[in-house]
């Protein structure tokens, strides 16, 4: 898959984001979250990659699966206005 720059930076942006799973740029962009690694991996400096890695690991917004079930979005209201978010709200 070709990304864009502007796709990577939206990419990136969402991964550093606590609340956004993994699940929204995975219906977004179709990257899994072993390539969203390998993307932030290229994509960034070394250390920071390993801070990402590090805070990924401890946040439990990152994985639908883990996380609070009290949580049932993965947007902000203003997302869509800022970025061009192909996902509606539901």
């Amino acid at each position: 898959m070709i990304l864009s720059d502007k796709d990577i930076n939206r990419i990136i942006e969402m991964s550093w984001e606590d609340r956004t799973p993994f699940d929204a740029i995975f219906m977004q962009f179709n990257l899994r979250e072993d390539q969203v690694k390998e993307l932030m991996k290229k994509e960034l400096k070394f250390s920071s990659y390993k801070l990402w890695r590090e805070r990924v690991e401890n946040c439990k917004t990152k994985h639908q699966k883990i996380r609070n079930k009290e949580i049932n979005r993965f947007k902000c209201k203003l997302q869509r206005p800022i970025s061009n978010n192909k996902i509606s709200k539901r």
